[in-house]
């Protein structure tokens, strides 16, 4: 007897669970500002996460734990709270992001350089001239973006080999850089209290406005984008990829903000999609012999 039926039903419902499980799951945020770091549950409850240390901006490393740029030194966080230093130097270490590789690069707001460091934290400078450097971002490709605060006007595009051009001046008062998954880049304008859109291309557009020194920008797994304010605010903001606004925390001002556990810019495969289309060819293979014995 054939039971060609059955087969293509339970493999739609494991097609099925299986887009519900690889479809992301909630991440926790953490927020920076003046000498606090906050730790917020995809339902927006808060705790501290470490107090008395003036961090600047965050980035999650492939290790798990958290990276902090804060003036002379690059901290790291286990997910205990646990601090030790990655890296000691001078200047003001600002953005800090991580490459597909795993090497974490920071731009230095005074001295313009923006420097690689390896997972073990040997350092050697990437890019010189770099005036104002603030927040900075990668591209799917690779490809790096650092703007240039403090009126500067820019936003710098790097290959991997360091090769520099210039992205865009349609700009103010450029800070915090993310990219989306459809790998449009989200710049927070400080002046203009802007959030800025710009296609791969360079073509801009506003994405939100009213938003008085604006500084932090990041993403979740499920594309909505936060926002986090200066020192002329005290909320942080949720934006839905049509652009609709709500308020997520409040009473939080936030220089630096990123998500446990973020992603790429291109989506990978979770270890669930996997272990789920496994069992979608054994339960398909298992009912096509039913059927043809």
């Amino acid at each position: 007897m054939k039971t060609k039926g059955p087969a293509l039903t339970i493999g739609g419902v494991f097609c099925a669970w299986l887009l519900a499980s690889s479809a992301g799951h909630a991440q926790t945020l953490f927020a920076t500002f003046i000498n606090t770091t906050y730790e917020f549950t995809p339902a927006g409850g808060e705790s501290t996460f470490v107090s008395s240390v003036p961090g600047n901006l965050l980035a999650f490393g492939p290790n798990g734990d958290l990276f902090m740029s804060e003036l002379n030194n690059i901290l790291e966080f286990t997910p205990g709270g646990v601090q030790s230093t990655f890296f000691a130097g001078t200047g003001a270490f600002t953005g800090i992001a991580f490459d597909n590789a795993g090497d974490l690069f920071s731009a230095n707001h005074n001295n313009s350089d923006v420097y690689e460091f390896t997972p073990d934290g040997v350092q050697s400078i990437f890019a010189t001239g770099v005036s104002g450097a603030e927040g900075i971002a990668f591209n799917s490709a690779g490809d790096l973006f650092v703007s240039g605060g403090n009126q500067s006007g820019y936003i710098d595009e790097f290959t991997p080999g360091g090769v520099q051009t210039t992205f865009t001046t349609a700009v103010d008062n450029p800070l915090g850089l993310a990219f989306n998954s459809a790998g449009d880049l989200f710049e927070a304008d400080a002046d203009s209290g802007n959030i800025y859109e710009f296609t791969p291309s360079g073509v801009r557009s506003t994405f939100a406005s009213g938003l008085p020194d604006v500084t932090a920008l990041a993403f979740n797994n499920t594309g909505d984008l936060f926002a986090g304010v200066g020192n002329h605010g005290d909320d942080i903001y949720e934006f839905a990829p049509n652009g609709a606004e709500s308020i997520f925390a409040t009473g939080v001002s936030a220089i630096g903000l990123a998500f446990q556990g973020e992603t790429l810019p291109v989506p990978e495969p979770s270890e669930y999609a996997l272990i789920g289309l496994g069992l979608v060819v054994l339960v398909t293979r298992l009912f096509k012999n039913t059927e043809t014995a």
